[in-house]
């Protein structure tokens, strides 16, 4: 029993979608049918994406510049701002998740002797700017390289759709770090470098790039596989254990529970037209409870509007803390920390979160 908690409280959205595909399977009879839910295509290249990410990580290239934007100043400001960037750009490239696990860990050591309210505040700007710069690509996050795939968005496509709300955040973040005192502080020593493997570095780099040739769709999905696959086996099989499989099979648990969903000619109906018109606006509402990688998934099996889908899904990862997993990341790891203010860094990052979604609304409203 104590097993099970544990894992529902590690992986509670693995375990609800488990649930769901298992309950839906009663009312849906399995046939050969199911073979035909999963968008392979996203499985594979998400897989992909994950092992090339944890060998650029492990190859030291992410600990070296975000230690390098710190040794380059003592202003407090200014490195809350350089991180945030840094933390905005990283995710466009690397996903969100991975952002702030490279970063959040470097920031608490490097504001460990400033106040609470500044470590706060940094914190909380960083995974804002993580959730919002990974909006940018199409595989800055998992809903993105999923909706991309199922509604065959093309990549220059892709940037032109978000290129607006990206810009807007940039400017949102700056104008948020203002907050954040200018003073030059004694805590801030310099960290020592970290080593890079340059021989890591360029293979992973290659394969990114060959990964994202499948993205953009010059090179098929299988073949691309097969590359990194054969890589990562003979280079380094040690960042096979490194990969989120709980996310994939997340994945697939929701392909289930969505193809299932939409053989019940009842429930079909009554999710189409709950969300006709409203595409984008449901699929913010949804991730504040389910987060926006289920929520995207669930949706996209009841509408044909994959750009407003997109949309909602991006900034529907503002808000609640569970809107976007990512952001649970930092959570955990500040509540961690000795003499942590959980309550109040909650309170801080709903706020945040909340008039960055109104602007963020209010600009969609606009374009749209």
């Amino acid at each position: 029993m104590n097993k099970i908690k544990e894992f529902a409280k590690k992986e509670p959205i693995l375990l609800i979608s488990g649930l769901l595909s298992i309950i839906s399977c009663f009312f849906t009879r399995p046939d050969k049918a199911y073979l035909y839910y999963i968008n392979y295509r996203t499985i594979i290249i998400l897989f992909c994406l994950m092992a090339v990410t944890c060998g650029l990580k492990k190859s030291g290239s992410f600990d070296l510049a975000s230690r390098h934007i710190i040794n380059s100043t003592s202003n407090i400001r200014k490195i809350a701002q350089l991180l945030t960037i840094f933390s905005f750009i990283l995710s466009m490239f690397v996903t969100n998740d991975v952002s702030l696990i490279t970063l959040v860990p470097l920031t608490l050591v490097v504001f460990s002797g400033l106040s609470e309210d500044i470590l706060i505040l940094t914190l909380v700007e960083e995974t804002i700017a993580a959730n919002l710069g990974s909006m940018l690509t199409p595989f800055g996050n998992p809903q993105n390289l999923y909706l991309s795939s199922y509604f065959n968005i093309g990549f220059m496509d892709f940037l032109k759709l978000m290129a607006p709300y990206t810009i807007l955040s940039l400017l949102i973040l700056m104008l948020q770090t203002m907050l954040i005192p200018a003073d030059t502080s004694d805590f801030l020593d310099d960290i020592a470098e970290t080593k890079i493997d340059k021989k890591s570095l360029l293979i992973y780099c290659l394969l990114f790039l060959v990964s994202i040739l499948s993205i953009i769709r010059i090179l098929n999905y299988w073949i691309l596989f097969i590359i990194v696959f054969i890589f990562i086996l003979i280079y380094d099989r040690k960042i096979f254990k490194d990969v989120n499989y709980s996310l994939l099979i997340t994945f697939v648990f929701f392909f289930v529970l969505i193809g299932n969903l939409g053989r019940i000619a009842p429930i079909r109906s009554f999710l189409e037209k709950m969300i006709l018109g409203r595409e984008s606006i449901t699929a913010v509402l949804a991730s504040q409870i389910m987060s926006n990688v289920p929520a995207a998934i669930l949706l996209s099996g009841f509408t044909d509007k994959g750009e407003s889908l997109v949309i909602g899904s991006n900034l529907g990862g503002l808000g609640s803390l569970i809107a976007s997993m990512a952001s649970v990341i930092t959570f955990q790891f500040y509540i961690k920390k000795k003499n942590s203010k959980s309550l109040k860094f909650l309170l801080i990052f709903t706020i945040f979160n909340i008039l960055d979604l109104l602007i963020l609304l209010a600009l969609y409203y606009i374009l749209k």
